[in-house]
């Protein structure tokens, strides 16, 4: 055997992927470093102001998301004609093929719970248990032709909020914060909160998925310190913990040189993020400064967890420069008593919405603003009654029409858009995918959603995957 076969046996797999000088290890560690220098990520420059691709009507966004799904058929929707069947099978015709989660397709016709009417110059047909938006009916679009392609909570949850159906994607505040950047060094620039009883697709829903971590939302907790263990231990001053983070960072920076990991960029701006948390969380959540008037209009006690008070920390967010605001209240998944549950989640969370919008308004804050206001998907036309399950008179998941409502930056006012059939069953006019909607918030904030991208994997990724259009006639 000749030194140059011999030296080949000796080439082990052991060798090439760890020891030789052009193994595995060192290609993959070129591709993140090059990746982290694309990304920019350093600790200084990662949340940045960006520009967008297009100047963009909205610079910020609130997102009322509406987990369990509220029933279109009894706030939004009016359907003379599923008063008329109640009690009667949906037409074989209408509901062929579909799936649902818990009944069968051929349940009898849930008619309309409430009463509707007609309000605003624009005449848009709002429930009786919506008495606060029928007041801002004009200023706001009334979508209700939405409609999905999940027909369960997480999966569907998850869907709406990053494009695809399985935890792993960006969530759009991500995107939102990726694309823009941060306004704010005091706060966190994506900030989401809850009320409620769970929220199915968990933080799936707010993660930055294979961005890196920077631009994961932060959760706000509902009373006392908006994030634990944020006010400083006993004996820990201020110069000892400025002195501390000051040694961390310059050994985190160290690190972020030799490897350019972008997390380690996250670990920095987090640690920076909590300290001066300690100083602007206590005066953002203290609601002492707001008027009688406002608290009054928003239906907010200070000292209590609400909807309506997580809505007026929204608003006191986007003075203060935070990009990003999702509330989640839970609560509208109404498989038996679709009335008592509308009236109760509609109690909780009618007032405080329409209050958003007008404060804004008042402030001059709703046209740079986006707020959006909708669940996961709708509520069937048929009834749900299960007695083995305690349920009667409910309604199961329907993919395939909802309503939902949108206002301020980039919206046009007092419109209606979309139409569904007599049966509220399928969107019949204007039919607005999820997808779709995406594309419209991207639009609304500047973007051309098929050229926000991030590579990854070997691949452009982007929020609405492969599909989406801009809905142009809902913009102002």
């Amino acid at each position: 055997m000749n030194p140059i076969q011999q030296s080949c046996l000796d080439v082990t797999r052991r060798h090439f992927l760890g020891e030789c000088g052009v193994g595995l290890g060192k290609i993959a560690l070129a591709s993140l470093l090059t990746g982290a220098v694309a990304r920019g990520a350093t600790a200084s420059n990662a949340l940045a102001l960006k520009q967008p691709h297009f100047p963009g009507k909205a610079k910020r966004v609130i997102h009322l998301f509406m987990a369990g799904a509220p029933s279109q058929l009894d706030l939004f929707d009016y359907k003379p004609e599923l008063a008329k069947l109640e009690g009667k099978p949906i037409p074989p015709s209408v509901i062929a093929g579909q799936r649902y989660a818990f009944i069968r397709s051929d349940a009898a016709v849930l008619g309309p719970r409430f009463k509707f009417a007609k309000h605003g110059q624009s005449g848009a047909e709002i429930s009786e248990v919506l008495p606060h938006l029928a007041k801002i009916v004009d200023d706001v679009c009334l979508v209700k032709s939405v409609k999905t392609d999940q027909f369960n909570h997480a999966p569907a949850q998850i869907f709406f909020n990053t494009g695809f159906q399985q935890p792993g994607r960006p969530s759009l505040g991500s995107w939102v914060l990726y694309g823009l950047g941060a306004e704010t060094q005091e706060l966190p620039a994506f900030v989401v909160m809850s009320t409620g009883s769970g929220i199915s697709g968990g933080a799936a829903n707010w993660s930055s998925g294979f961005l890196p971590t920077l631009y994961t939302g932060t959760r706000f907790r509902n009373q006392g310190d908006p994030i634990l263990n944020v006010s400083s231990p006993d004996g820990m001053d201020a110069r000892l913990q400025r002195d501390t983070l000051d040694l961390v960072r310059t050994l985190n920076e160290r690190q972020l040189r030799e490897v350019g990991d972008p997390e380690i960029a996250t670990r920095i701006s987090n640690y920076e993020m909590a300290f001066k948390l300690q100083t602007s969380a206590p005066e953002l959540m203290d609601l002492k400064s707001e008027s009688k008037e406002t608290l009054d209009m928003y239906g907010c006690d200070p000292g209590k967890p609400s909807f309506a008070r997580a809505c007026l920390l929204a608003r006191r967010m986007i003075e203060r420069g935070v990009r990003f605001v999702n509330i989640y209240h839970e609560g509208w998944d109404a498989h038996t008593d679709v009335t008592g549950n509308s009236k109760q989640n509609c109690g909780k969370t009618d007032q405080a919405s329409a209050a958003l919008v007008m404060d804004l308004k008042q402030r001059g804050l709703l046209d740079e603003t986006l707020v959006i206001w909708g669940g996961e998907f709708g509520r069937t036309p048929m009834v749900e009654t299960n007695p083995s399950l305690g349920r009667s008179l409910g309604r199961d998941h329907h993919p395939q029409a909802y309503t939902m409502w949108l206002a301020g930056g980039g919206i046009k006012r007092g419109l209606t858009y979309g139409m569904t059939d007599d049966m509220g069953f399928n969107a019949v006019e204007n039919p607005v995918h999820v997808h779709d909607m995406q594309a419209t918030i991207l639009h609304c904030l500047g973007f051309d959603h098929e050229r926000l991208t991030y590579r990854y994997a070997g691949r452009d990724f982007r929020l609405t995957d492969v599909f989406g259009k801009v809905v142009k006639g809902i913009l102002g």
